[in-house]
């Protein structure tokens, strides 16, 4: 594995209409670019997640295998590497006309590969949850012959209204803190930390996995501990501002929501040319399987493979749960077979 680095992209216009002189993309390389450059493989972050917390898939035995594959992690917007509220004086959040979109993170990331590596098409774009969002982008954009394959994991292409409602509530809970003063936090919000991590542990994994006392196995004591060490613990690493920076993104995410496609959002799943391979969990509470069977059913070459798993979203990220993990790892060796 090679050192992280970075690209500063200067005068990086946003599609929200803001500027930044010098914006920046952390990425994460693994494996070997072979001289064809053709054995790429573009792996995008997820919410909350910076490189290093999904790394974990990638070996010669897991799911990305590097002894075969060129790899590359481009850390989004808004996650506190790549350009960020926490990071940056000159971004900011929604409330001073300031965001990011998905279009941001292709053009960006398109940027990367052209220009630090002279990659022109790429064999998989595999992603989970925002990263799905993220591989659905680049299934349409800039150029959909450049994607051979696709795998989407517990994403949809556009976000559902169902699902802007989790967000909402996510977001509100952290702004409803008396450390947010409208546009901005003055202190730690530790109340709208606990209620946003309750919120975000309620929806992220079923009932069933709830019901079953999974966290049990995984060697909490109660479910309060559960809920304090796993989840409260786990985003507290994060800068509030980043949180609320990447709902705005997910928040806003529309595979059409492009100049090339003005909104129509049946036509942009349609030109997806790539094999794509949908995934949802079976009991995913956002990006249920429903939407992402409709969604399937309108990209020609789509294969729809649902993972029947009680670990709701969070059965697309198994790096606690085996079996999803298999099944995950065969699904996409298949499709990078093919």
């Amino acid at each position: 594995m090679n050192a992280p680095a970075s690209l500063i992209l200067k005068d990086f216009e946003l599609q929200c209409g803001q500027v930044l002189p010098q914006a920046q993309i952390i990425y994460q390389t693994y494996g070997e670019l072979n001289s064809a450059r053709d054995n790429v493989i573009l792996y995008p972050t997820s919410y909350g997640a910076q490189h290093g917390d999904i790394e974990w898939l990638i070996g010669r035995d897991r799911i990305l295998d590097p002894t075969h594959w060129f790899i590359i992690i481009p850390n989004m917007f808004g996650n506190g590497l790549s350009s960020s509220p926490s990071n940056s004086d000159r971004v900011g959040l929604a409330e001073q006309g300031f965001y990011f979109t998905h279009l941001d993170n292709i053009h960006a990331q398109d940027r990367l590969l052209r220009q630090v590596f002279g990659i022109e098409t790429l064999a998989l774009v595999y992603g989970w949850s925002m990263g799905a969002q993220q591989a659905y982008h680049w299934g349409v954009l800039p150029r959909s012959d450049r994607v051979k394959r696709i795998a989407a994991l517990c994403g949809t292409a556009r976000t559902t209204p169902h699902n802007k409602i989790f967000l909402q509530s996510l977001r509100s809970a952290l702004t409803s803190d008396p450390a947010w003063d409208g546009t901005k936090f003055t202190a730690t919000p530790d109340r709208g930390f606990r209620t946003y991590s309750l919120i975000y542990a309620s929806w992220a994994a079923s009932q069933p996995y709830y019901r079953q006392r999974i966290f049990e196995q995984l060697g909490y004591n109660n479910l309060e501990e559960y809920l304090e060490q796993a989840w409260e613990a786990n985003y507290r690493k994060r800068n509030p501002h980043d949180l609320i920076a990447m709902i705005d993104t997910w928040l806003r995410c529309d595979v059409s929501n492009n100049p090339t496609y003005e909104g129509n959002y049946t036509q942009a799943l349609a030109d997806i040319t790539a094999k794509t391979l949908v995934m949802p969990a079976t009991t995913d509470l956002y990006f249920t399987p429903e939407d992402c069977k409709a969604e399937a059913d309108l990209i020609p070459n789509a294969v729809y493979r649902p993972i029947e798993s009680i670990w709701g979203h969070r059965a697309g990220n198994p790096y606690q749960n085996p079996p999803d993990e298999q099944f995950i790892r065969e699904s996409v060796r298949e499709l990078l077979a093919d």
